[in-house]
């Protein structure tokens, strides 16, 4: 079977020798497609599990499942010589203190290691007691775990501790992989050194020779060790030096192909898609920022908007994401990126996920151009059909320069007679599907902003926005108080209520958010209606209005209900998490989220970011029952320590991993087999460099020096996964 399957494969592989320009790396790549079934120890039920529970079908799939951690018994380091990796070490020398540290949970035992090159700490958070009674001081040990990196220092929790008297007298083990399993794997025999046997066997049948995967340029500028050398490293590692030289090889080649995907998509774009250039600066702009700004732009509204302006003139189409904290000022800049239009003769739309929003929209912009002489129009599917068809006139004659409006901006009747630029606020993401409707209201698409409160780390964003450019607004107007967060129990419930109404005396708004948690709206419901219920007991009329808004009402109950709160008629609103994003009540200075421990971090800073509108102080109160889950903990501490979203993006990240903030539209594009995006950061950084400079210089990839890089591209594009064909 094997060499019928490789002839027919190589005939298909044909196409590529000018690469693969000597015949053993073709058939290796062929060679690689091989059902798993047929290496040597695998067998059909070794296969069916091997599939079933790590999704290896082939030898290309195995011999890319690297190994989640090493265990390094062949050498004694210095801790001048520790390394940031993932490895476990072993380090000779003596502890030469002892001290317990008090931690917000609890205490922790931390012991003062030494040797002739440095110190390091060893770190106990169980069995003090014991350990501590049982360390001998200025006593040579040989330890071995794993070590952290923090602030320039390296720790080691939980070590293993043995004399090193009674070490000498033992016996030695090498380095050894171990690699990702589970329980099933386990009990089928299938253990970490038969995965081991099977890829030796492999890198035997292969000879060990990989195909070259980067451009000699780049090996030779960042001195990355080659592709064979570096798989057989991971697998197999000598040392410490050769294994992380190894780690960043492979992690820089699996984020430089990301990158490359994404940038080559941009180029594309660029090149394919031509825009109207807004070539002058005119006089509505200039009059609005000389005479009408109600307040200084900030440094950061500043520098977007020249980012913005070089787009506008660069005579391909504008394609970018503005993000921007919740009160940040991105409507200004969105206004102003509007005049741009309107001085060079185009028309302008903003696009707004929901009425109230875009009513909203209507407003703001109204009054900031009230005195300009603008003419603004709102369309959304309440204004009248005799006000509608005004509308479709006037759009049409180019008399109207702006139009706010939801969904109903993007109806086949709705026609402009030249429009140059759209603005989408989607909060929570309008689909590329709806942003490709607005490119056909002209001949020529227009120019696109994309308005996002959501924050994501800018390096992420780059990944999983990489149809779009980034501009970031990353200060708030001055004169905006934070809201201070605090965490109480639900056995403060008294004092909270009591707070509540000492906001009302003063004549401010509250909001009571409950999480939609169960799988039965039926529950949901009750837990709003007994929370409503108590409220109500609490806060009785005629001295208090309550509205309640959830997911079971009558979209038109619903928008009466808010519109009520908006304009100030009942003091306060609960509801479940279907409150309007974006609803703007500067009246409303408290928001109170019940059971905090069932929100996600982002979605907390998104409820939270629907007070602090106006001058006032505001506050924002996260109720909890006294069970709390480690990870509950670190996103209430979170949510009291910082206001800053991308702070909180950040933490979002790493508690949850990058594949809950792509939504369905992106997971697939991020399944890294060795890189993890959040801690290979800079990597990701080099490697998005890299293939910008690549693709800059060579935008086809046709010349001789990038080859290599040429064949691996066009492999993934036809495979659509990384690692089946990077090899």
């Amino acid at each position: 079977m094997g060499n019928s399957q490789n002839q027919y494969q190589n005939k298909q592989f044909g196409f590529c020798s000018f690469v693969c320009n000597n015949y053993f790396s073709l058939m290796n790549a062929n060679y690689l497609q091989t059902p798993i079934a047929y290496l040597k120890g695998v067998g059909p039920n070794r296969a069916d599990s091997l599939q079933t529970e790590l999704g290896i079908q082939t030898y290309q799939d195995l011999i890319n499942l690297f190994p989640n951690r090493y265990i390094d018994k062949t050498q004694y380091y210095k801790i001048n010589q520790l390394q940031r990796n993932s490895a476990d070490v072993q380090v000779i020398g003596k502890i030469i203190n002892i001290k317990t540290v008090e931690q917000k949970k609890g205490k922790r035992l931390v012991a003062t290691f030494l040797d002739e090159t440095g110190q390091m700490e060893l770190v106990w958070f169980r069995g003090q007691k014991w350990i501590r009674e049982n360390l001998k001081l200025n006593t040579p040990y040989v330890i071995f775990g794993k070590t952290n990196y923090y602030n320039g220092n390296f720790s080691m929790p939980h070590p293993e501790m043995e004399l090193f008297s009674e070490h000498e007298q033992g016996i030695k083990i090498v380095m050894q992989p171990i690699y990702p399993s589970t329980e099933k794997l386990s009990n089928k025999g299938i253990t970490n050194r038969v995965i081991s046997k099977l890829i030796l066997q492999l890198f035997t049948d292969l000879k060990g020779q990989f195909t070259e995967a980067l451009s000699p340029k780049i090996i030779n500028e960042l001195n990355l060790i080659p592709k064979s050398a570096a798989m057989f490293a991971i697998h197999f590692p000598k040392n410490q030096e050769l294994l992380t030289k190894a780690q960043f090889r492979l992690k820089f080649e699996e984020l430089f192909y990301i990158s490359l995907q994404l940038i080559a998509k941009n180029m594309l774009h660029k090149q394919r898609i031509k825009g109207y250039t807004f070539d002058k600066v005119g006089t509505l702009f200039n009059e609005f920022y000389s005479n009408h700004l109600p307040f200084e732009l900030t440094n950061a509204q500043k520098r977007v908007l020249k980012e913005i302006r070089a787009d506008l003139g660069s005579n391909a189409q504008m394609n970018r994401l503005l993000q921007g904290d919740v009160g940040s000022g991105k409507t200004i800049v969105a206004l102003m990126t509007m005049l741009l239009a309107i001085d060079n003769g185009f028309q302008a739309c903003l696009m707004a996920p929901t009425e109230i929003l875009a009513n909203q929209h209507f407003i703001g912009i109204q009054e900031l151009l009230g005195a300009i002489g603008i003419n603004i129009a709102l369309l959304t599917g309440s204004v009248k059909k005799s006000s509608r068809k005004i509308i479709h006139e006037q759009l049409e004659s180019g008399e109207l320069h702006i139009l706010i409006g939801t969904h109903a901006l993007l109806e086949d009747k709705v026609q402009y007679k030249n429009l140059g630029l759209a603005i989408v606020d989607e909060q929570h993401r309008f689909g590329v599907a709806q942003r490709s409707k607005l490119w056909h209201k002209n001949n020529i698409p227009p120019h696109v902003l994309v308005m996002t409160a959501t924050p994501i780390p800018r390096t992420l964003a780059m990944s999983l926005y990489g149809d779009l450019d980034i501009s970031v607004i990353d200060e708030l107007p001055p004169g905006r108080k934070p809201i201070k967060t605090v965490h109480r129990y639900d056995s403060n419930r008294l004092k909270v209520f009591h707070f509540i109404r000492e906001e009302i005396k003063k004549g401010r708004q509250i909001y009571v958010v409950y999480p939609l948690i169960q799988e039965s709206e039926a529950l949901d419901y009750k837990d709003l209606m007994d929370g409503y219920e108590s409220i109500a007991r609490d806060f009785p009329l005629p001295d208090y209005q309550i509205s309640i808004v959830h997911g079971q009402m009558k979209p038109v109950d619903k928008e009466y209900e808010m519109q009520r709160f908006v304009k100030g008629e009942t003091q306060i609103m609960v509801a479940t998490t279907v409150i309007e994003v974006g609803v703007n009540v500067p009246n409303a200075s408290v928001m109170i989220i019940e059971s905090a421990e069932r929100f996600g971090l982002s979605q907390l800073h998104q409820l939270r970011g629907r007070v602090g509108r106006g001058a006032d102080q505001s506050f924002c109160i996260l109720m909890t029952s006294f069970k709390l889950s480690s990870e509950a903990k670190t996103r209430l501490e979170t949510m009291v320590r910082t206001n800053d979203g991308f702070e909180i993006a950040e933490v979002d990240l790493k508690l949850r991993g990058p594949g809950d903030l792509m939504g369905t539209q992106q997971s697939g594009m991020l399944n890294l087999k060795i890189a993890d995006i959040v801690k290979d950061n800079d990597i990701l950084k080099t490697a998005r460099h890299y293939a910008l400079q690549v693709l800059k210089e060579d935008p086809t990839l046709a010349k001789q020096e990038n080859a290599a890089i040429n064949y691996t591209y066009a492999q993934l594009v036809k495979h659509k996964n990384i690692w089946k064909y990077i090899s």
